[in-house]
């Protein structure tokens, strides 16, 4: 039997980065959509299968691979530190620890399709937790029965702070680490450009930088007032929501990569309403008017072949499990 599910990638309209925690992590107040990039996560029942040498020995997983639509890191992902491994394995634990009985669990292939850069600030590995959870679930719902709320109300955010979002979907304000989530109101269709340099940038690292210029530049304050975004979106109005688009982590991003200042100019330079450092980065998200000006400033700044680039549109839904 195979059970498919899929969530999207996102884009960060606003985020607003407080200052740092005495549990090392930062208030957020920002505002998620998702974009039409999605990633597909599949397990497939494989009877009589044999756990995967590097798996727990609470694992369910004989083996995995990932599928790339997008440019393929230098990192192997097919290890238990997938963030879509971990997801089945959190998941399988959680439920034999709270029944009282001993369901009879599958082993299972997973099988990855990536369409989000890795690592580019747009939440891949966070949609293929949200739909390995997807697709975990109905297996068990298959085998067993369904899971209980509360075992996801728990275990899903602990799978990282965009988890709940990819499985929101929508427009969303998220507060706390991110992971407390209020949908937002919108109006109309959003045509991004999303331009992926091909350079590295650690999500740690970009939080450290900003800490660093916080303390020697007394001026860069957080900004988490979402209001005059929120009022954009009810309008509609691609050129408001460019003008209310804001990261606190661009300067952090643009800091440790330069070149990260001139991809924003030349996007808008080609049409975008307004591009900024999408989450943590690197990839930028160039707002447009409509599709054909994403998909021209898309091709205009790929033609060099040091970016890697495509136009999507949001808000779309949240994750969803695909029919057999």
């Amino acid at each position: 039997m195979k059970f498919t599910a899929r969530a999207n990638g996102k884009v960060n309209l606003h985020l607003g980065v407080g200052e740092v925690r005495a549990d090392g992590y930062h208030d957020l107040a920002t505002v998620f959509m998702a974009v039409d990039r999605p990633e597909t996560v599949t397990l497939t029942t494989v009877p009589n299968g044999e756990r995967h040498p590097d798996a727990s020995p609470l694992s369910f997983i004989t083996e995995t691979s990932t599928t790339y639509h997008v440019q393929e890191p230098d990192e192997d992902l097919d290890t238990p530190k997938n963030l879509a491994w971990k997801a089945v394995d959190s998941i399988c634990t959680g439920y034999r620890g709270m029944i009282s009985h001993e369901p009879k669990l599958p082993m299972m292939r997973l099988e990855i399709e990536k369409t989000v850069p890795v690592a580019g600030g747009m939440a891949g590995g966070s949609a293929d937790a949200a739909a390995a959870v997807e697709a975990i679930g109905a297996v068990i719902a298959y085998v067993d029965k369904p899971l209980p709320d509360e075992l996801l109300r728990y275990l899903v955010p602990a799978l990282g702070a965009d988890v709940p979002f990819a499985q929101m979907g929508g427009i969303a304000l998220g507060t706390g680490r991110g992971d407390s989530l209020v949908p937002m109101m919108g109006r109309g269709k959003y045509w991004f450009a999303f331009l992926n340099p091909k350079v590295g940038l650690s999500t740690k690292a970009v939080f450290e930088k900003l800490d660093d210029l916080r303390f020697n530049y007394a001026s860069m304050v957080p900004h988490l007032d979402t209001t005059t975004l929120s009022r954009a979106l009810l309008s509609g109005d691609p050129q408001l929501v460019g003008a209310a688009m804001h990261n606190d982590l661009e300067a952090a991003a643009l800091a440790l990569r330069p070149s990260l200042q001139q991809l924003i100019h030349d996007a808008e330079d080609a049409g975008a309403i307004r591009a900024m450092v999408s989450g943590s980065g690197p990839t930028v998200a160039a707002l447009c008017a409509d599709e054909e000006t994403a998909r021209g400033v898309v091709d205009k700044l790929t033609t060099r072949g040091d970016i890697e680039g495509f136009a999507a549109y949001g808000p779309v839904g949240g994750v969803r499990l695909l029919e057999p």
